[in-house]
């Protein structure tokens, strides 16, 4: 069938892990069932679907694998191989596989949604002379969500449709549309799963700060002068979760170590060297790790903080450099209350995309109390 081994390798091993993931009758993390997945296979084996990727699944190969597939022609070589039994035997064997890996993708795309809705609000606060350092910034310029989404409609509409989903563990939520009614709803539903996403994070990392995201709300709904309490409120937030597991001296260390070269990190204030609130929030996202080499590639140098790590810092800098300004506003107008609940959902975001980057050190009593976020 001109199908080389190392290429019946690498699907045999991608569609058994996606299988794996969306086995619904295993109740385990799914850490514990890719594990479980590549328990028997022995390292040499690993090792030979490693190369196989890499002999198979690169440059033009790809493309030429699906051209084959779908060459009619080629189809009608394999049928005549085959004789006509084996050979639908063959075909809907592929198409169950196909529903597995559509499942599992469809799944994926899914669970990525709420950082999608996280990402784009922590980086609606940012402007463009901000972001003019970063490699490559006109990624920024794609909607995230919109991208996720299209990909889903794509999923339901071309693949799902045309799969015996019945071979699968896929349920009705599985198999129907996420956004009928607009994007606009469906972006509000996980706006509010980001809120409790974010507030479970900030409960695990420090319990008394959760209060002041709870605290930011409630004065925006109750107080009269709710803008400017709620904007105290999360300054406050920001300034204690970075610095209170990374002090000063910490974050100077750290710059010292990872980006010594990098610029607007550090200050002079009477005759001591302090560090910015950018080196702050990059240690905070980075949770204290050190800067892993990058290979250097067309849009990326390889030096200084890599993108996604130096997006998160600028929001985090921009969204508390935006609630300074509103502290002191005082006219109590609904445009200041929507500039503040904007700030507010981009802190949220930015603040649990910053504690799932960093891996934030955890009070194992709250995390036993708390369920996976």
């Amino acid at each position: 069938m001109r199908i080389s081994k190392s290429a019946v390798l690498v699907v045999e091993a991608f569609v058994s892990l996606c299988k794996a993931l969306t086995d619904d009758s295993d109740p385990r993390p799914w850490q514990e069932r890719i594990e479980d997945c590549f328990s028997a296979i022995t390292e040499e084996h690993l090792q030979e679907i490693g190369q196989a990727v890499v002999t198979e699944f690169t440059g033009e190969n790809p493309q030429r694998l699906v051209e084959r597939l779908q060459s009619q022609n080629y189809i009608n070589f394999v049928e005549r191989l085959l004789g006509a039994a084996s050979y639908r035997l063959l075909v809907q064997a592929l198409k169950e596989d196909g529903a597995a890996v559509a499942l599992a993708v469809r799944r994926g795309i899914r669970a990525l949604t709420p950082f999608a809705v996280a990402w784009s609000d922590a980086v609606s606060v940012t402007s463009k002379n901000q972001l003019k350092t970063v490699q490559p910034a006109n990624i920024l310029t794609l909607n995230a969500v919109e991208m996720l989404i299209s990909l889903d409609d794509f999923l339901g509409e071309k693949l799902l449709a045309s799969l015996p989903m019945d071979a699968t563990t896929a349920t009705t939520a599985d198999l129907t549309s996420w956004a009928p009614e607009g994007v606009e709803n469906l972006v509000s539903r996980f706006r509010a799963a980001v809120t409790e996403s974010s507030a479970k994070r900030v409960e695990r990392a420090n319990s008394p700060l959760v209060r002041k995201i709870r605290g930011a709300r409630a004065a925006l709904q109750y107080s009269e002068d709710g803008v400017s309490q709620a904007a105290n409120s999360l300054i406050e937030l920001l300034d204690r979760i970075m610095r209170e597991d990374y002090t000063p001296d910490a974050v100077l260390a750290w710059v010292d170590s990872n980006l010594p070269d990098e610029e607007g990190l550090t200050y002079e204030l009477q005759g001591q060297r302090r560090p910015t609130k950018r080196a702050e929030a990059l240690c905070f996202v980075y949770g204290g790790d050190a800067i892993t080499a990058r290979e250097t590639t067309e849009h990326d140098n390889g030096k200084g903080p890599d993108f996604l790590h130096d997006v998160i810092a600028i929001a985090l800098v921009s969204a508390r450099n935006q609630l300074q300004k509103l502290k002191h506003a005082d006219n109590g107008t609904e445009e200041e209350r929507e500039q503040l609940m904007s700030v507010l959902s981009a802190v949220e975001g930015a603040v649990m995309l910053g504690l799932t980057m960093g891996k934030f050190p955890v009070d194992p009593s709250a995390a036993n109390a708390l369920p996976s976020a």
